[in-house]
């Protein structure tokens, strides 16, 4: 009862929320229209591997699994739910699901609704999601349910003495994949045992998009032949202290994939530059070699851009959490990081490797990237690290499918 009542307390929030936040305002409209969507899109005779993803980050991370099982079984259906905007919006025309929508929240007739017309064989959970009403329903139906590239913490409410709710919960995944062993051991010490160690199948995405990276000839002209910072991913607080660096040094350039692209953002990312620069939906070959600094003010550019930087500086680590690390670090280049990054095991690792780099303010990125502008050994070899860091840890993908599916 209480864990309805949560559920149904942010369903309201969210949509009190709408009337002023855009992304809780598409995630009300996405949910009204997803019994409709289902009704008319999903085959009435089922038979879908249901795979679930937050957002588009654990959606990549399940990537590498979705389009594996496509690959060896063509007529075999899937569908995929996501349970944040950013990740709907952005895959909501993926062309390897046969299903796309949000997830109906997680109250018990919305869960057997979207059960019975979906009718999965198999349902797949990615990192994150723990959802008690759809994992127990599952359970009861006998669905085989799984989850993937998860990571435990002491922190969690599953290892607090008042979550043992959500301990029952964990009982009804058929078998969870996680990232490290620790993750293994704290389930152990609730009781959980069918787990494997397999890592996380980031590492493996991070490698499929390097090999697919799209040729950006703009960009190339203008980065070559110059130190470039590529930042991504970033957020005003990000923006503050690495412009206000990049106008004091003429001999560095610049290129910002701000996390948002809405004109008031990118006005404030303007107004911090004192340098030339340019929108990239306006550049051209005379006016982007005249600019100091370009602006990503589009989507799905940024996994390629990194390639053409000697340094990224990937945001969000001064506020809810840095964003992607791997996405940087496969290209070979030091990674440069705000201080909340506890959760993100992949920054710590990175980190301890000598391939990453975490700034809690201005003064530690200037002296950090003083000493990447004037040591070149310094520069490569942290450059060379983050990126068999990557390597390293790649293989994931592969492990899970050898369980799963032992025939691809």
């Amino acid at each position: 009862m209480l864990y309805n009542f949560g559920i149904y307390t942010y369903k309201q929030l969210v949509n009190i929320a709408s009337f002023r936040n855009p992304k809780a305002r598409k995630m009300k409209q996405g949910h009204k229209e997803v019994f409709h969507y289902l009704a008319q899109n999903a085959d009435p005779e089922g038979g879908y591997i249901w795979i679930h993803a937050s957002s588009l980050g654990e959606f990549e991370q399940g990537r590498p699994i979705i389009e594996a099982i496509k690959a060896h079984y063509p007529e075999q259906k899937i569908a995929i739910t996501f349970f944040s905007p950013s990740g709907y919006e952005v895959r909501k025309n993926y062309p390897k699901a046969d299903l796309i929508c949000y997830l109906p929240f997680d109250l018990p007739n919305n869960v057997n609704r979207f059960l019975n017309i979906l009718k999965p064989k198999q349902a797949i959970f990615i990192k994150y999601e723990f959802w008690g009403n759809y994992l127990n329903a599952l359970a009861k139906r006998n669905i085989p349910t799984y989850i993937i590239s998860a990571i435990f913490r002491p922190s969690q409410i599953f290892f607090r003495p008042y979550g043992s709710y959500f301990r029952k919960i964990l009982q009804n995944f058929e078998h969870l994949y996680v990232q490290d062993e620790n993750s293994k051991k704290l389930l152990k010490g609730i009781g959980i045992t069918k787990v494997s160690v397999t890592g996380d199948t980031r590492f493996d995405r991070v490698l499929e998009i390097r090999s697919q990276a799209k040729e950006l000839p703009l960009i190339e002209q203008f980065s070559k032949g110059n130190f470039t910072l590529i930042a991504g991913s970033s957020w005003p607080k990000d923006e503050e202290i690495f412009i206000d660096y990049f106008n004091r040094h003429p001999e560095m350039k610049l290129i910002i994939a701000p996390h948002e692209i809405h004109e008031e953002h990118i006005q404030f990312i303007l107004s911090r530059l004192n340098r030339t620069a340019i929108r990239y939906t306006q550049a051209n070959e005379k006016n982007v070699q005249e600019a100091d600094c370009i602006i990503i003010d589009c989507f799905g550019l940024l996994s390629s851009i990194y390639r053409y930087g000697q340094v990224a500086y990937v945001g969000g680590g001064f506020g809810a959490g840095i964003h992607n690390v791997p996405e940087a670090a496969v290209y070979g280049i030091p990674v440069i990081f705000g201080p909340n990054h506890k959760k993100f095991k992949e920054a710590k690792e990175l980190i301890i490797a000598g391939g990453g780099f975490s700034i809690s303010k201005s003064e530690d990125f200037t002296l950090l990237m003083d000493r990447l502008l004037e040591n070149k050994e310094f520069l490569s070899k942290a450059g060379i690290t983050a990126g068999q860091y990557i390597q390293n840890n790649s293989g994931a993908s592969k492990k899970i499918l050898k369980e799963l599916y032992p025939e691809i």
